[in-house]
């Protein structure tokens, strides 16, 4: 607020409208100084004077980063992902989330075995309580109009990360012993090895080195050990195989080709694609705001030290001249040299947080992905409304649609379907104003004329409920090389589905009779001018 104010100090205006605020012309001449202060343009010319990371981007620099926030966005775990997770884990554990208000829940007791572990693990001085009067997933029902204020429960929270730990200690093994699961939405017949791996990037220095990033990543293996990168959780569209399918598939799993080989396969793959983008990324950016910082704190002590030792020189000179200061030229002085220390020490702080190191990409889980079209081949079962080919073709079809309606629009267009991020196309308006305006988000399904549902995914229902107004859901009728919509659905879901559920089959009429053209779904406020 200070460094807003040019010309005179924010204190001094202060005093000024406390004593004389009463006064209209000294009131109206604040009020014109306040005024401009608070411009705009003024503000974020400051905001970027101070800020940690200062980068000069071009448009397509804009647009990048836009797009990443978007992606991180749509796949963010709260409060979804954390309150299935939380909800389930929770039960195993004998006891219960008891609803209370709008997104609000109350817990009884929370299990003794809990409590310890968070004794044991926890990092924080907030302990695990016995019992809690309300707790919520979303930060808007934190607080709520005459009921008592809730805790937020995320990831970083004692009560989730004991839980947690409890959870991984019981079933982590298993996650490398391996699965069998199916893919309920692939009517192929080729199987593949899914592969997770954990990756993290640490500081340089320190004992032990301080964990500044870490993620999962997923790989994806055919039977010519080729390697694809399957995404950020393909997991979650996964479903258990049944047991009496085991038999189904012994060929499978006796195959030459499922061997030790496939985790050599996915730590190569890892190393060569996954491990390298993400370690660039972490060291581009923590160099940059420790450039930052480390200018920020050199400017700010250097002042510092340079005001204590003029003050020094100062008191010296009035203690030879007879004089008795009220602070002792040494009191000065040693102020000097212990922001002096001070600062070199941040120096060092700095330079080690500068330089970070990549570990080892390490295996935590496996599981053999079985696609519904080879289990149907293995039952007998005969073949479905459309084989393969056909499935491609109506995809096909639907996304030349959706393509053509959006590009009608004035929007570009980006087909994003082979990177996984939750959605087929990403449709950019152009630029109003000289302002960006939101993205579309869309996920395309195309559904042979006559068909009475529609699947959608566990991931993709998410994604939807997380976007919540840039995510559409167009559904296209295909008739041979004819098409009827697209017919676009805005905010399609209402609710997540439960945690042991990979997809959810729709009635088609029940996304159609809500439905729109894609002209009707533009936003009319901020397209008026187009």
């Amino acid at each position: 607020m200070g460094a807003a104010f040019e010309g005179r100090s924010l204190k001094d205006l202060l005093i000024e409208a406390i004593r004389y605020g009463e006064q209209p012309e000294v009131r109206a001449k604040l009020d014109k100084v306040i005024e401009g202060a608070l411009d705009t343009d003024h503000l974020r010319e400051i905001m970027t004077r101070h800020a940690l990371v200062e980068q000069h981007m071009d448009l397509d620099d804009l647009y990048s980063i836009k797009e990443e926030m978007e992606k991180a966005e749509a796949r963010k775990l709260q409060p979804y992902f954390i309150r299935a997770f939380f909800t389930a884990a929770f039960s195993k554990q004998g006891s219960e989330l008891r609803p209370r208000e709008t997104g609000r829940y109350e817990i009884r007791h929370v299990p003794a075995r809990i409590r310890e572990r968070d004794r044991v693990i926890g990092e924080t001085r907030t302990p695990v309580l016995k019992k809690y009067e309300r707790i919520c997933f979303e930060k808007q029902y934190v607080r709520a109009t005459g009921k008592p204020m809730a805790s937020l429960v995320h990831p970083a929270h004692p009560l989730m990360a004991a839980l947690t730990d409890l959870v991984l200690e019981t079933h982590q093994p298993k996650l490398k012993q391996g699965t069998v699961l199916v893919d309920p939405n692939d009517e192929g017949s080729a199987p593949r090895v899914l592969v997770m791996l954990q990756h993290s990037v640490r500081e340089a220095t320190g004992d032990p080195a301080r964990l500044v990033s870490q993620r999962l990543q997923f790989i994806e293996l055919d039977e010519s050990g080729k390697a694809t990168y399957a995404g950020w959780a393909p997991h979650l569209d996964l479903e258990p195989l049944q047991p009496d399918d085991k038999v189904l598939i012994k060929d499978v799993l006796e195959s030459d080709w499922i061997d030790e080989r496939i985790e050599a396969l996915a730590l190569r793959y890892a190393t060569e694609k996954i491990v390298p983008e993400h370690y660039d990324e972490i060291r581009d950016r923590r160099e940059r705001q420790t450039e930052k910082v480390l200018s920020a704190v050199n400017e700010r002590l250097v002042k510092e030290i340079n005001h204590w030792s003029s003050r020094y020189i100062k008191l010296s000179q009035d203690v030879a001249a007879g004089k008795q200061p009220r602070m002792q030229p040494e009191n000065a002085k040693r102020r000097a040299e212990e922001l002096t220390a001070r600062l070199e020490q941040r120096k060092r702080e700095l330079d080690q947080q500068r330089h970070v190191v990549s570990a080892t990409p390490v295996i935590v889980g496996v599981a053999l992905v079985i696609p519904q079209g080879l289990l149907a081949q293995k039952r007998g079962e005969p073949v479905q409304i459309q084989d393969a080919e056909a499935r491609t073709r109506i995809e096909r079809i639907a996304m030349q649609a959706v393509t053509a309606a959006e590009q009608s629009l004035g929007h570009q267009v980006f087909d994003v379907s082979a990177e996984k991020c939750g959605w087929d196309i990403t449709a950019r308006p152009p630029l109003q104003d000289g302002k960006m305006l939101e993205d579309r988000h869309i996920e395309v399904k195309g559904r042979v004329k006559g068909a009475t549902t529609v699947t959608i995914s566990r991931n993709e229902i998410m994604y939807g409920l997380n976007q919540t107004n840039k995510f559409i859901l167009a559904i296209v009728l295909v008739d041979g090389e004819t098409h009827e919509g697209p017919f676009y659905i805005k905010q399609p879901f209402e609710n997540e589905p439960d945690f042991g559920i990979a997809s959810s089959n729709y009635q088609l009429n029940y996304f159609l009779d809500k439905s729109i053209t894609p002209e009707l779904s533009i936003d009319i406020k901020k397209s008026r001018k187009a």
